[in-house]
Protein backbone atom coordinates (compact mmCIF):
# COMPACT_ATOMS: atom_id res chain seq x y z
CA UNK A 1 0.00 0.00 0.00
CA UNK A 2 1.22 3.58 -0.63
CA UNK A 3 0.91 4.33 3.06
CA UNK A 4 3.18 2.17 5.20
CA UNK A 5 1.39 -0.03 7.71
CA UNK A 6 3.36 1.45 10.60
CA UNK A 7 1.98 4.91 9.82
CA UNK A 8 -1.65 3.88 9.93
CA UNK A 9 -3.66 4.97 12.96
CA UNK A 10 -5.45 2.41 15.08
CA UNK A 11 -8.76 3.57 13.64
CA UNK A 12 -7.53 3.20 10.07
CA UNK A 13 -6.26 -0.30 10.78
CA UNK A 14 -9.64 -1.24 12.25
CA UNK A 15 -11.43 0.20 9.21
CA UNK A 16 -9.22 -1.73 6.81
CA UNK A 17 -9.62 -4.93 8.82
CA UNK A 18 -13.42 -4.71 8.60
CA UNK A 19 -13.27 -3.90 4.90
CA UNK A 20 -11.00 -6.85 4.11
CA UNK A 21 -13.25 -9.17 6.11
CA UNK A 22 -16.42 -8.31 4.21
CA UNK A 23 -15.08 -7.25 0.81
CA UNK A 24 -15.81 -10.66 -0.69
CA UNK A 25 -19.54 -9.99 -0.25
CA UNK A 26 -19.64 -6.77 -2.26
CA UNK A 27 -20.54 -8.47 -5.54
CA UNK A 28 -23.28 -10.66 -4.12
CA UNK A 29 -26.76 -9.98 -5.59
CA UNK A 30 -28.29 -9.13 -2.22
CA UNK A 31 -25.61 -6.55 -1.45
CA UNK A 32 -25.88 -5.05 -4.93
CA UNK A 33 -29.67 -4.83 -4.65
CA UNK A 34 -29.52 -3.24 -1.21
CA UNK A 35 -26.86 -0.84 -2.47
CA UNK A 36 -29.04 0.25 -5.37
CA UNK A 37 -31.96 0.79 -2.99
CA UNK A 38 -29.72 2.88 -0.73
CA UNK A 39 -29.25 5.40 -3.53
CA UNK A 40 -32.43 7.01 -2.24
CA UNK A 41 -30.01 8.50 0.28
CA UNK A 42 -28.13 10.35 -2.45
CA UNK A 43 -28.53 14.14 -2.62
CA UNK A 44 -31.02 14.52 -5.53
CA UNK A 45 -33.58 11.98 -4.24
CA UNK A 46 -33.51 13.30 -0.67
CA UNK A 47 -33.83 16.89 -1.84
CA UNK A 48 -36.75 15.93 -4.08
CA UNK A 49 -38.51 14.02 -1.27
CA UNK A 50 -37.99 16.88 1.19
CA UNK A 51 -39.28 19.46 -1.28
CA UNK A 52 -42.29 17.25 -2.09
CA UNK A 53 -43.21 16.98 1.60
CA UNK A 54 -42.95 20.75 1.98
CA UNK A 55 -45.06 21.38 -1.13
CA UNK A 56 -47.69 18.83 -0.09
CA UNK A 57 -47.94 20.47 3.33
CA UNK A 58 -48.45 23.87 1.75
CA UNK A 59 -51.06 22.59 -0.72
CA UNK A 60 -52.97 20.81 2.03
CA UNK A 61 -52.53 23.73 4.41
CA UNK A 62 -51.08 21.27 6.89
CA UNK A 63 -48.76 23.37 9.05
CA UNK A 64 -47.08 20.36 10.68
CA UNK A 65 -46.36 18.62 7.37
CA UNK A 66 -45.07 21.83 5.81
CA UNK A 67 -42.82 22.47 8.80
CA UNK A 68 -41.44 18.93 8.65
CA UNK A 69 -40.74 19.34 4.94
CA UNK A 70 -38.93 22.61 5.58
CA UNK A 71 -36.94 20.99 8.40
CA UNK A 72 -36.02 18.05 6.15
CA UNK A 73 -34.83 20.34 3.37
CA UNK A 74 -32.91 22.66 5.69
CA UNK A 75 -31.32 19.81 7.66
CA UNK A 76 -30.25 18.03 4.49
CA UNK A 77 -28.83 21.24 3.02
CA UNK A 78 -26.79 21.98 6.14
CA UNK A 79 -25.54 18.40 6.47
CA UNK A 80 -24.51 18.37 2.81
CA UNK A 81 -22.67 21.68 3.16
CA UNK A 82 -20.70 20.48 6.18
CA UNK A 83 -19.96 17.14 4.52
CA UNK A 84 -18.67 18.91 1.42
CA UNK A 85 -16.33 21.09 3.47
CA UNK A 86 -14.84 18.03 5.19
CA UNK A 87 -14.51 16.11 1.91
CA UNK A 88 -12.65 19.05 0.38
CA UNK A 89 -10.07 19.04 3.17
CA UNK A 90 -9.49 15.29 3.57
CA UNK A 91 -8.39 12.85 0.86
CA UNK A 92 -9.24 9.27 1.76
CA UNK A 93 -9.25 6.29 -0.55
CA UNK A 94 -12.61 4.57 -0.93
CA UNK A 95 -12.60 0.94 0.26
CA UNK A 96 -13.16 -0.62 -3.17
CA UNK A 97 -10.24 1.37 -4.57
CA UNK A 98 -8.08 0.62 -1.52
CA UNK A 99 -8.57 -3.11 -1.98
CA UNK A 100 -7.42 -2.99 -5.58
CA UNK A 101 -4.81 -0.22 -5.68
CA UNK A 102 -3.82 0.77 -2.17
CA UNK A 103 -4.93 3.03 0.64
CA UNK A 104 -4.11 6.52 1.85
CA UNK A 105 -5.65 9.24 4.01
CA UNK A 106 -4.20 12.73 4.21
CA UNK A 107 -4.97 16.42 4.04
CA UNK A 108 -5.83 17.54 0.56
CA UNK A 109 -8.41 18.91 -1.82
CA UNK A 110 -8.73 16.25 -4.49
CA UNK A 111 -12.05 16.04 -6.31
CA UNK A 112 -11.33 12.51 -7.52
CA UNK A 113 -14.17 10.13 -6.62
CA UNK A 114 -11.78 7.41 -5.45
CA UNK A 115 -10.35 9.82 -2.83
CA UNK A 116 -13.68 11.08 -1.47
CA UNK A 117 -14.51 8.40 1.08
CA UNK A 118 -14.52 10.61 4.18
CA UNK A 119 -17.20 11.23 5.39
CA UNK A 120 -20.24 9.39 4.01
CA UNK A 121 -22.58 11.83 2.27
CA UNK A 122 -25.37 9.26 1.96
CA UNK A 123 -25.25 8.77 5.72
CA UNK A 124 -25.12 12.48 6.58
CA UNK A 125 -28.10 13.26 4.37
CA UNK A 126 -30.18 10.25 5.38
CA UNK A 127 -29.66 10.83 9.11
CA UNK A 128 -30.40 14.56 8.82
CA UNK A 129 -33.69 13.91 7.03
CA UNK A 130 -34.65 11.04 9.34
CA UNK A 131 -34.07 13.20 12.42
CA UNK A 132 -36.23 15.97 10.96
CA UNK A 133 -39.03 13.45 10.34
CA UNK A 134 -38.63 11.92 13.81
CA UNK A 135 -38.91 15.33 15.46
CA UNK A 136 -42.03 16.29 13.53
CA UNK A 137 -43.72 12.90 13.72
CA UNK A 138 -42.46 10.98 16.79
CA UNK A 139 -44.76 8.05 15.94
CA UNK A 140 -42.61 7.23 12.88
CA UNK A 141 -39.25 8.01 14.51
CA UNK A 142 -38.17 4.37 14.68
CA UNK A 143 -38.94 3.49 11.02
CA UNK A 144 -37.32 6.74 9.83
CA UNK A 145 -34.15 6.13 11.81
CA UNK A 146 -34.03 2.46 10.80
CA UNK A 147 -34.28 3.47 7.15
CA UNK A 148 -31.43 5.95 7.58
CA UNK A 149 -29.41 3.28 9.40
CA UNK A 150 -29.97 0.83 6.55
CA UNK A 151 -28.81 3.40 3.98
CA UNK A 152 -25.70 4.01 6.06
CA UNK A 153 -24.73 0.45 6.96
CA UNK A 154 -25.05 -1.04 3.47
CA UNK A 155 -22.25 1.29 2.34
CA UNK A 156 -19.80 -0.87 4.31
CA UNK A 157 -20.31 -4.29 2.64
CA UNK A 158 -20.63 -2.66 -0.78
CA UNK A 159 -17.18 -1.12 -0.07
CA UNK A 160 -18.19 2.47 -0.67
CA UNK A 161 -17.24 3.70 2.79
CA UNK A 162 -15.28 2.68 5.87
CA UNK A 163 -16.96 2.33 9.27
CA UNK A 164 -15.52 5.64 10.50
CA UNK A 165 -16.81 7.39 7.36
CA UNK A 166 -20.29 6.22 8.33
CA UNK A 167 -19.89 7.29 11.97
CA UNK A 168 -18.73 10.80 11.08
CA UNK A 169 -21.43 11.12 8.42
CA UNK A 170 -24.08 10.16 10.98
CA UNK A 171 -22.71 12.70 13.47
CA UNK A 172 -22.84 15.43 10.83
CA UNK A 173 -26.43 14.56 9.88
CA UNK A 174 -27.59 14.47 13.50
CA UNK A 175 -25.85 17.75 14.35
CA UNK A 176 -27.34 19.42 11.27
CA UNK A 177 -30.88 18.40 12.24
CA UNK A 178 -30.39 19.55 15.84
CA UNK A 179 -28.96 22.88 14.65
CA UNK A 180 -31.87 23.50 12.28
CA UNK A 181 -34.38 22.78 15.04
CA UNK A 182 -32.60 25.22 17.34
CA UNK A 183 -32.62 27.91 14.65
CA UNK A 184 -36.30 27.27 13.92
CA UNK A 185 -37.19 27.55 17.62
CA UNK A 186 -35.25 30.78 17.89
CA UNK A 187 -36.98 32.19 14.82
CA UNK A 188 -40.41 31.14 16.11
CA UNK A 189 -39.67 32.67 19.51
CA UNK A 190 -38.57 35.94 17.91
CA UNK A 191 -41.66 35.95 15.71
CA UNK A 192 -43.97 35.43 18.70
CA UNK A 193 -42.23 38.21 20.62
CA UNK A 194 -42.61 40.60 17.68
CA UNK A 195 -46.31 39.76 17.34
CA UNK A 196 -46.81 40.22 21.07
CA UNK A 197 -45.13 43.64 20.96
CA UNK A 198 -47.24 44.62 17.97
CA UNK A 199 -50.45 43.60 19.75
CA UNK A 200 -49.39 45.49 22.85
CA UNK A 201 -48.77 48.67 20.88
CA UNK A 202 -52.10 48.26 19.08
CA UNK A 203 -53.96 47.94 22.39
CA UNK A 204 -52.27 51.05 23.76
CA UNK A 205 -53.50 53.02 20.78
Amino acid sequence: MPKARGRLSRLERADLKVTRAIARHRRKPAVKAAGEASEIGDQPPLRAISAAVLLLGLLRRDATLARVGADMLASHTLATAVKDVVKQTVDRTRPDHAIEKGYRMEKGGSRTHSLSSFPSGHTAGAVAVAEAIAHGYPSVAIPARCAAGAVALIQIPRCKHFVSDIAVGAAIGWAAAVSVRAIMRLAEGTGKADRSDACGRAEMK
